[in-house]
């Protein structure tokens, strides 16, 4: 008779190969794992932590927790609704605008031409320059009231000398952002068209369909997700635009182009207050969030308007 084996223990069994393969791709994902928590987690749970305490660098000492008081200070401070509205202007007006010109843009380097990838090289040009540079030369060599190119331009037509920064900072810092950030929003936009069925087209064209008419009901219900994506992503990065503003306008006059997040430039490394820095940085990742889930929803609604 075989024997019976032990019910208290038990013979070990033999682990599947693909269990074991599995096991042991996850323990080598688990360094890369612990080292994304490390560099995006921690630091927001610092900012957290720095944002209950009024921790100011000129007076380390007097560093306490103080609670929820930061977060107050913003909402009760007088220049918030302001600041909070040159945000939003300016976050949905580079948006939009990139959004309209690089769709215009995507239509055109789409079709076939001579010279098209040596157009598609020009245009992808100034989402290659640094910020930095690309405001300096705006600041300089464009919008200077004095030897500025479209300062020239228009005295040469007897027009004024306008100030642009000085007199329009809100609308010159939209179009140095946008003019930046179009061929982003061009690019993904391409890559979607490039991915539609010219079949469609051609069933289109021959079913008598205009070129609106494609548009609407064709292209832009295929790129609804290259959008969405488009829009989610531009829309971050340019709530955290810093250098621009720094270089041309310094927030300035008084508080007209000061952002969300130039103000927490300035509570941090101005006024060297880094708990309430550490709030009005929480704020702006909810205010991200909102803004992002609000031109989605936008978005979303206008493409299944025009699918009905």
């Amino acid at each position: 008779m075989s024997a019976i084996p032990n019910a208290t223990h038990p013979q070990a069994l033999p682990v599947p190969a693909n269990k074991s393969k599995s096991q042991f791709r996850n323990l080598l994902s688990r360094p890369a794992i612990l080292y994304m928590v490390i560099l995006t987690q921690l630091p927001l749970v610092f900012t957290l932590v720095y944002s209950l305490s009024n921790w100011n660098m000129l007076r380390p000492d007097r560093t306490r927790f103080v609670g929820l008081n930061n977060y107050l200070n913003f909402f009760q401070d007088s220049d918030v609704l302001a600041i909070l509205g040159n945000t939003l202007v300016f976050s949905i007006s580079v948006v939009l605008l990139s959004l309209i010109f690089g769709m215009a843009l995507a239509l055109l380097v789409n079709r076939q031409f001579i010279g098209r990838g040596f157009a598609r090289t020009l245009l992808i040009t100034p989402f290659l320059i640094m910020p930095t540079v690309s405001a300096v030369m705006w600041k300089n060599m464009l919008l200077n009231p004095a030897y500025g190119l479209i300062s020239t331009l228009l005295v040469s037509l007897g027009g004024p000398r306008i100030s642009w920064l000085g007199d329009f900072p809100m609308m010159s810092l939209i179009v140095i952002v946008t003019w930046q950030w179009m061929p982003f929003m061009m690019l993904i936009l391409l890559a979607g068209l490039q991915s539609v069925d010219n079949e469609w087209y051609e069933a289109a064209q021959i079913d008598g369909a205009g070129a609106g008419n494609i548009f609407l009901h064709i292209t832009l219900p295929h790129l609804t997700r290259y959008i969405e994506i488009a829009v989610l992503l531009e829309t971050l990065f340019v709530l955290n635009i810093f250098g621009e503003i720094f270089v041309t306008t310094t927030g300035g006059p008084g508080i007209e182009t000061t952002t969300l997040t130039f103000n927490i430039f300035l509570e941090a490394f101005s006024r060297w207050n880094i708990g309430r820095a550490s709030a009005y940085g929480v704020i702006a990742v909810i205010l991200a969030n909102i803004i992002t889930l609000f031109f989605i929803r936008i978005i979303r609604g206008s493409q299944d308007k025009a699918a009905a």
